[in-house]
């Protein structure tokens, strides 16, 4: 790997800290920060930090000794101290806030696994975290230093998926997998590498990012024993990208672990198109692909962190055929109630006809493309895919109006909502015919 021109940073107060200390992941777990002593030794807190920090009931702090070092001690809205320093802003509520913004909890089948989309699980295996994001989506569940997954829940989470064959891709996540007892970790992936049917596991880790000593070669040498193995990191701003981060993640790349990064639209941190290019070109340089840009979630605790849905558009429409498209995120909104992520991006089609469709660019420049005179369609009687394709009922969703035989999908009790004055015996005699598909197929009466 090319030298990075990425710089190692520790606050003065651990100057004298032995390297093999410093170097050391439980060491860096140990000496967490969380009251106002402990961060009166490497900042000047403000009166709102030090009002929240002594609030009882706020959401867990604790922050790594090398995360910490990382902040501008002389700047009060520096944007890494705002992600994990908490204010008095943090008991505002706001409108449309929840606590569980996602509805997690509703598509869990088993305690810690949560089924929203047909092929994929996410395993919570823990509810602790090398440090906390002010911002937390799982709030309401991590941080809790008494509270765990026991052995049964995660006998539970392995039987559900041995009994569930289209499930292929696991995401490990929590709180923070890789703050596991490393026999623990190994223990869960081993046991899901068993699963003939799992193809793909994830992990979901903000820990190269707060605390990059836990990528030993120990660890990295584990994982690739189960691959495929994937992994999203957590950046959210280009001065969290230090030359230790750029030495975990070429680690892990060697590894062939294959590097992703979400990160989330925070007001007053990284809602500039600039800070979001700085950002996503300094992941590419250390192998990271950006991958999701999230809109911020409803969550309690968060608001003052919220923008505008337009705010990310518009960061899209900067970066867009202004860098590398590779290092372009996917912007979503992950639906309040639990419909998932959603796409949002700027218009490139602006008009269509019956053989053009008319694009724009980047830069404002108009086009054309020709659409085919003649096309043979795709069909889905000879197709050996199609023919053997599974999907379990409620799946098809949009997709399955484009690609079968369904005209629409109707709300559960649309039916008894739109049989005003009678006419029921007609729907009931055509349901056969209108088979309605997704959410209520099958209910409706």
């Amino acid at each position: 790997m090319s030298p990075a021109p990425f710089r190692s940073r520790r606050a003065p107060y651990f100057a004298d800290v032995p390297d093999e200390k410093w170097n050391d992941w439980r060491w860096q777990l140990s000496k967490r920060l969380n009251t106002v002593e402990d961060f009166e030794h490497v900042l000047t807190l403000t009166e709102d930090e030090r009002k929240a920090l002594s609030t009882q009931g706020l959401f867990r702090v604790d922050v790594t000794p090398y995360f910490v070092s990382l902040i501008d001690p002389d700047d009060p809205h520096d944007p890494i101290r705002k992600q994990i320093i908490p204010t008095d802003c943090e008991v505002l509520p706001f409108t449309g806030m929840m606590e569980d913004s996602l509805a997690e909890d509703r598509h869990s089948p088993v305690p810690g696994l949560v089924h929203r989309y047909p092929d994929r699980v996410l395993m919570l295996v823990t509810t602790q975290c090398a440090s906390y994001c002010r911002y937390c989506t799982r709030s309401r569940i991590v941080g809790d230093p008494s509270a765990t997954f026991s052995r049964s829940e995660f006998e539970a989470q392995i039987e559900y998926l041995r009994r569930t064959p289209q499930v292929r891709d696991v995401l490990l996540s929590g709180g923070d997998p890789l703050t596991l007892a490393p026999k623990l970790l190994e223990e869960l992936i081993a046991r899901l590498r068993e699963i003939e049917h799992i193809e793909i596991i994830r992990l979901g880790t903000r820990v190269p990012v707060f605390m990059p000593q836990r990528v030993t070669d120990e660890l990295c040498d584990m994982l690739q024993k189960y691959h495929p193995v994937w992994m999203n990191i957590h950046v959210n701003h280009p001065n969290e990208i230090t030359a230790e981060l750029a030495q975990a993640a070429d680690k892990l790349t060697r590894a062939g672990i294959p590097l992703g990064n979400q990160s989330v639209l925070l007001a007053g941190v990284n809602d500039c198109v600039h800070i979001q290019r700085k950002l996503v070109q300094d992941l590419v340089r250390i192998r990271v692909r950006p991958y999701y840009l999230y809109q911020c979630d409803l969550v309690e605790g968060a608001g003052h962190f919220r923008t505008p849905v337009a705010k990310g558009i518009e960061i899209i429409e900067g970066l867009r055929g202004h860098t590398s498209g590779y290092a372009v995120p996917t912007y979503v909104v992950d639906a309040p109630g639990g419909g998932g992520k959603i796409p949002v991006m700027p218009n490139y089609q602006i008009s269509a006809s019956d053989h053009k469709i008319v694009l724009r660019n980047y830069e404002g420049y108009i086009s054309t493309y020709e659409e085919p005179l003649t096309y043979e369609p795709h069909d889905p009687k000879t197709c050996p895919y199609c023919r053997t394709r599974r999907m379990e009922p409620g799946q098809e969703g949009v997709s399955g109006l484009l690609d079968g035989v369904d005209m629409f999908i109707k709300p559960e009790g649309f039916d008894q909502l739109h049989n005003r004055g009678g006419g029921a015996h007609r729907l009931r005699d055509n349901a056969d015919k209108w088979k309605p598909l997704g959410i209520g197929s099958g209910n409706e009466d």
